[in-house]
């Protein structure tokens, strides 16, 4: 019934499984036929703080008993909380811009730079390079500004001002006099779980401060302690210039932040989102963050992430007939697969023995678990994992 209404109803844009999951806690999910799953994959790094968290579900249902949205033309006060966390924790001097999802974030970056560009309401600088394989969102803006040739299909004109960069060696070569900024992604995610070599980030932000062309980086994916500090750029001692965030910030529910040291550049009118940053997403937010913030500064988070890293690598060493290396650092790893066909393999047997792994470029079987996930999940899923890859 459930896959005839949506095959009648919803636009056919996901390649969906036959699989509709009920209720869920910590990384351990149940479908409608009570057959229970292990997530290494969060919601696609979403569900941070794993499934069912009683502290963020308390924090939603008491907030959205008193009120769940306002608008932006008033004082938030969660709001104002969240970013203040969110600035403490990152550790730079930034303010923040709260909007709805990852790609609503990049787009207040992309105008924040092409403002900080302009001379006297001129666009004097407006170009942006990106790198390829990267990912930076589904709206024609980011769309334009992934790094994918693939993703460019179908749903020109595109906005001009992109430049892609085969590597990061090229980047300096393709600044020009209409340059106002570089956006990377320090882990790239959808394009393999590709982490960028830490002193070339170091000498780029270096190169761009002096030339004055705006550091942007995309954490979308990698910021909310997900690589082990609050932040990639953290790992990486950079101070970049805009930092983008969403996904694990909101435990499952819709959030994006844009910060930036840049702070007078948008001004009233400049930008806005009618729902970004309301009552419910930052009460939520906050939930999350106190969970988190805890759970680093007790020492469990990095506990855990020695944890699925020897059983990842526990995993893949009497497997490397199917494997050509491991990748990434924190909770967002990798495992390069010899060919297409066996990472399709893998996943769909992964599906039938009940774990959740995800694909990324580069023929990369990605792992985005909660942060918060068990180590009794964690065997639990390897476990499920190598009977998926047994008969490969």
């Amino acid at each position: 019934m459930l896959k005839a209404l949506d095959q009648q109803y919803v636009l056919p844009t996901y390649a969906r499984r036959d699989i509709s999951f009920v209720s869920g806690s910590s990384a351990t999910l149940k479908d409608d036929k009570e057959k229970s799953y292990i997530d290494f994959t969060s919601g696609i790094g979403v569900v941070s703080v794993g499934h069912g968290n009683a502290n963020v579900s308390k924090a939603i249902c008491d907030q959205v008993s008193k009120i769940t949205h306002s608008s932006n033309l008033y004082l938030i006060e969660p709001q104002a909380e969240c970013a203040r966390r969110i600035v403490k924790q990152s550790g730079y001097d930034m303010k923040c811009f709260f909007g709805n999802s990852g790609a609503e974030a990049n787009e207040g970056a992309i105008k924040i730079a092409r403002k900080y560009g302009e001379v006297d309401g001129t666009p004097k600088r407006y170009k942006i390079i990106t790198l390829e394989h990267s990912f930076h969102g589904r709206t024609i803006t980011t769309v334009k500004a992934t790094g994918q040739e693939s993703m460019h299909n179908y749903f020109g004109p595109f906005p001009d001002g992109f430049v892609y960069a085969k590597d990061m060696d090229e980047i300096e070569g393709l600044i020009d006099d209409h340059t106002v900024a570089v956006m990377i992604e320090l882990v790239q995610g959808e394009g393999g779980v590709q982490p960028l070599e830490r002193e070339k980030v170091k000498a780029l932000s270096s190169m761009l401060k002096k030339r004055d062309v705006l550091l942007i980086v995309d954490e979308v994916q990698t910021g909310v302690y997900r690589t082990g500090e609050f932040l990639a750029s953290n790992l990486y001692e950079i101070e970049p210039d805009i930092i983008t965030l969403a996904k694990g910030l909101g435990g499952g529910v819709p959030i994006g932040v844009v910060m930036t040291s840049k702070k007078e550049v948008l001004g009233a009118g400049d930008h806005g989102s009618t729902f970004g940053g309301n009552y419910l997403s930052t009460a939520a937010a906050n939930a999350v963050l106190d969970e988190l913030e805890s759970f680093k500064e007790s020492g469990r988070l990095d506990e855990m992430f020695i944890y699925f890293e020897q059983a990842l690598q526990g995993f893949y060493e009497p497997r490397r007939f199917l494997f050509t290396g491991s990748v990434g650092f924190g909770m967002m790893r990798g495992l390069r697969v010899k060919n297409a066909e066996t990472l399709s393999a893998i996943i769909d047997n992964a599906h039938k023995e009940g774990v959740l792994v995800l694909k990324a470029g580069r023929n990369t079987l990605r792992f985005l678990p909660p942060l918060t996930i068990t180590k009794d999940e964690i065997d639990e899923g390897f476990e499920r994992l190598a009977q998926a890859v047994a008969s490969l």
